[in-house]
Order: C-alpha cells, then structure tokens, then sequence
C-alpha cells in the first residue's frame, strides 16, 4: 500500500512505494502493468505509482503513428477481447520518391524490410495510452496525472531513491502565491525514468552517472504532425505513405508521411533531423510545403485540419544509447533511445524495454534488493528481439549523414539486398560524431530560405496551427524555458546564426523583437506556447537552452492526435 506522511506547511509531503515510475506513455505503463501482472502472479504485494506531467494519460503523446503490436501482444495477449484501441490494420502502403513537382513510387518488391507494415495498426498513440492507463489501474497501479517530476532524490551515498515534484502556484518571479501548493517527494526502492526522448530527468542522470561514457553523441529528429478530417470520396482507410526526397535539400535529413485512419481521418506530418546545417531552415514552414507536392494534396483536398503538434524524437542507434542502470534507477524507452529510427516506430520498442525493466525490478524485490544497480536488466535487454531489432537498424541515420544517395542505396543493402543473402546481421557498424547542436553554420555561409505565406486553406501559420495543439500554460509561473547565459541569444545566436531559435521552434516560443529605434533586438520567449517537444533543449548551438518541466497539467492536450 502507498504511505502518506504530512510534515510541516513548509515542507513536502512524503508518498512512498515499491516502484516509481516517471511518465505514463508506452514504457513506462508497460512496465507498470507487467509489475503489477509479476505480482499478481506470485501473490506477492506491490505498490506501483506512475506520474506524468500531461493533464490527463496521453495528453502529452505525440506519434504518427503505425504500431507493431509485437509488444502489446506480449504484455496483454487477449487485447483485442479487452477493448484495445487498434481498429486499422494496414492495408496498402506507397514509398515516394518525391521531386518539386513529380512522385516516383518505388515497386512493392524493392521496398526494403525496414519499411513493411503488414500486420502492423495505423492507431492513435494517445487513445492507446489512455486505454493502457484505465488498464494499469486496474490491476492496482496508482497513476497521478498533473504531477512532473522535477527533481531527482539522492542518499548521501548519491543513490537515487526517489523524486520530487514541481511546486504549483508560484509567480514568474518564483514567489508563493496564494494558492501555492509546494511539490511531493515520491520515495522508492527502485525508480523508473520513462520520460522520452531528451527527459529533464534523464539528461541529468545521464550526466549525473556519466552513462554517456564511451558513446556516440545522442541525434535527435523533430517530428511534426497535422490530423485531417477528409470527404468520404478521398479516405482510404489503411493505407500508409511514406515519402523521401522534396522539399528537403540533399544533406538535410528527413521524410513525409500520411497515414489513413478509419473515420476519414488522415495524418500527415514530416520528420526532420535536428542536424542540419542551415540556420535559415524552418521544419515547420517545411511541413507546410511537402503538403503542397501534388501525391501529398490529393489526399487532402477539401479536407479540414483538426489537430497539430510537434515531438522529438531518437535516432542515434545503438552507439548512442547511454548505459541504461544506476544505483537505484532505469532509464526506459525514449529516454534511453530505444527508437528504431529505420522504421519510424518507437511505440513497439518503449513497451519492450518497459517490460524488461519489470522483470529485472521484481526479480530483485523478490531477492530483498533495493537501491542498487541492475545490471541484470541490460543483460536482459541486450539478449531480447528488441536488441537485435535496435542493432539492424543502428546504421539508418549515420548512412544519411554521407548524403541522401548513400542513406538509400546503404538502407537498400542493409535491409533489402543482406536479408535475401541471408545475413540478419549487419557486419558493420556507423555512429554519430557530433551532437545535433554543432552541426549548424553560420547564417552567412547558407542559403536564405523563402517560404510563401500559408492560404489557410492547405498551409497554415504557427498560432493557428498551436491553437489546434489545445496548449495552455499558467502565463503567471516562472518560465520553463531557461536561459544560462542571456547576452549569449543575441552575441551567439542572434550574430552568428541569425536566430535560429525563432525558426526551428514548432510553437512560435522565441521571437527576436526590435526597440522602438529598431536597432537593438531583443529575444522574447513566449513559453505559454511550448508543446514540451525539446527541440530548443537539443538544437540550441550553445546549449544555452535548458527545459525543465513547467506547473502540472501545462502544455498541450492533443485529442484525437
């Protein structure tokens, strides 16, 4: 059972379990429903609380998405009797080479493995999250929306044992207000970080333990999504459409993709690597435009856009993942990097890694253990089909940094042409070399890049498209968004890169504004508009950028997304 211990008004409150686990998405509520599932087995008690910062489970989930079950059908295998929101099999799917004006598709039997979706689902990733949470509730879990974890509990031995939560009510020059609410401390024998890709938690664990020791550096692509709803006439449900080539530029990674939903809904959206070079560029104002191609319109004309939102995402492989166990804790899912880039599918892999993780947790709560390093759970992991799916695709992102002509022809080899010689194992590996935030040059050595104004029709500016994300934010809190170094926005960012912040932000947050004489600028950041994606967090050339999580239940509230 969950104690509750009440201290001084100016103290926190103390909550203590078995299992914490930081984030109700794919990992961390497979993990909590395989705990409880371990335990229920063994007639043994456990007490499992999951927090998430969202208003609601899955109010903060952002996919595509098309699900490999493979996970689910592990973790739950009578799912589909119990009402699990996977109605759309795949049906058809299209490879698209696209130039400005012309589609080639690529023939079914030269697509590459990576890129089948037999049976696969095309789901909403938020509705299957909530489903997962009503699920872990009922087994006993305790999940508390509206709490972010904003702090990590050390011993004085520095083992984690815990969080702490963010305070409620304070104003944006971080004094109490009336109705302040200070933060819990979540005490646990083992704590679960699940946060995905570039937690607060997690980066500063990461650094904490130096579990990036001996890695390749993380890389990270923005993904961008607009939900549809379409005329009868133009749904195709099932059908998947993934796109390579225009509008992006030969060494900018990234790809479009449209996904058939039931109901005359239609997806579409374009994933970006945050390593490209040009400061000028624009993923937003980019996703605009690969709407545009006529083989992306079609589906969408005389259609009405419903929702948007924005998310990063993993693809650095398996060099870049850090060591995933400390003293007291895991890292799981995205947090860890567990995406697998190759076939833009993360869901699958995140439950995975969850389920993982619980096995290692309960094997050592049976022995009597707590507080210390499981490394039985790498061990685990590392011997799993999630692994050995993780190491084929390690290679996808790193080709693409040689050129789009290399990233295809590579990918074709690795996932086409090894398969049919009979090799499951790739015998070479690449990793990355720099992070994502070096890779920009300076505004002065890159092509200025024109975007034509949206015509509310088909293409969109950034405040309507943030409306539709349902973002709110307490405006009288402190800023989420944090600043190490101010005068480094306009000695940096502003002279050398032309601002870039104001261009790679999804949500409009930083705007460089003139002085009435117009001459000095000036960064404004309007964090009531954040979708919590972390591109800011990654990009940023100096790293001057740090997110750290904001009052709980702020940010967005995607429906139907």
């Amino acid at each position: 059972m969950t104690d509750f211990s009440s201290t001084s008004p100016l103290a926190r409150e103390t909550m203590e379990c078995d299992v914490l686990i930081v984030g109700a998405g794919p990992a961390g509520l497979a993990s909590a429903i395989r705990l409880k599932t371990l335990a229920d087995a063994a007639g043994q008690p456990l007490s499992v609380i999951v927090i998430d910062k969202g208003s609601e489970a899955g109010a903060h989930i952002l996919s595509g998405a098309v699900m490999d079950p493979r996970a689910l059908n592990e973790l739950i295998p009578d799912w589909r009797q119990q009402g699990a929101p996977l109605k759309q099999a795949v049906t058809c799917e299209d490879v698209l080479l696209l130039s400005k004006h012309k589609a080639w598709r690529l023939p079914d039997w030269l697509v590459p493995g990576n890129l089948h979706n037999q049976g696969n689902f095309i789901i909403n990733l938020g509705n299957l999250v909530k489903w997962l949470s009503d699920y872990a509730e009922k087994l006993g879990v305790d999940v508390f929306a509206g709490f972010p974890a904003s702090e990590v509990l050390y011993n004085n031995e520095g083992v984690v044992i815990g969080v702490a939560t963010g305070d409620a009510g304070r104003d944006r020059e971080g004094h109490p207000k009336m109705e302040f609410q200070s933060g819990i401390e979540i005490l646990a024998s083992y704590t679960v970080f699940a946060e995905g890709a570039r937690g607060q938690l997690g980066k500063e664990l990461i650094e904490q333990f130096q579990l990036d020791a001996d890695k390749a550096p993380p890389s990270f692509s923005l993904g961008i999504k607009e939900l549809w709803e379409v005329p009868q006439r133009l749904s195709r449900p099932g059908l998947v459409v993934h796109t390579t080539g225009w509008p992006m530029d030969a060494e900018t990674f990234g790809g479009g993709f449209l996904y058939h939903l039931d109901n005359n809904k239609v997806a579409v959206g374009m994933v970006i690597g945050l390593d490209y070079p040009n400061p000028w560029l624009s993923p937003f104002e980019e996703m605009q435009r690969l709407k545009t191609h006529p083989a992306i319109c079609q589906h969408l004309v005389g259609g009405k856009r419903l929702g948007y939102g924005a998310r990063t995402i993993n693809n650095g492989g398996v060099p870049s993942m850090p060591t995933p166990c400390f003293a007291g804790g895991l890292l799981i899912g995205c947090n860890s990097g567990t995406l697998n880039a190759s076939r833009i599918k993360g869901s699958h892999t995140a439950m995975k890694s969850g389920m993982i993780a619980a096995e290692a947790i309960f094997s050592a709560l049976s022995a009597g253990r707590r507080h210390d390093v499981l490394i039985e759970y790498q061990h685990q992991l590392q011997q799993s089909w999630l692994w050995q799916e993780l190491t084929r695709a390690s290679n996808f992102k790193p080709w693409f940094k040689k050129g789009r002509l290399t990233g295809l022809l590579m990918t074709g080899i690795e996932h086409w042409l090894l398969p049919r010689l009979g090799i499951r194992t790739i015998p070479w590996q690449l990793k990355h070399h720099q992070p994502d935030h070096a890779t920009l040059q300076p505004a002065s050595q890159c092509q200025k890049k024109q975007y034509a104004r949206p015509d509310g029709i088909l293409t969109f500016d950034i405040p309507s498209s943030v409306y539709l994300s349902n973002t709110w934010h307490e405006e009288a809190q402190p800023v989420h968004l944090k600043l190490k170094d101010r005068g480094i926005a306009l000695t940096v960012n502003y002279a050398l890169y032309a601002g870039p912040e104001g261009r790679y932000c999804p949500a409009g947050v930083y705007e460089y504004l003139q002085d009435t004489a117009g001459q000095t600028p000036r960064l404004q950041i309007n964090a009531q508009n954040c979708l919590h994606c972390k591109t800011c967090d990654i990009k940023d050339p100096r790293q001057n950028i740090r997110w750290v999580a904001p009052e709980g239940g702020g940010g967005p509230n995607y429906s139907g997304m």
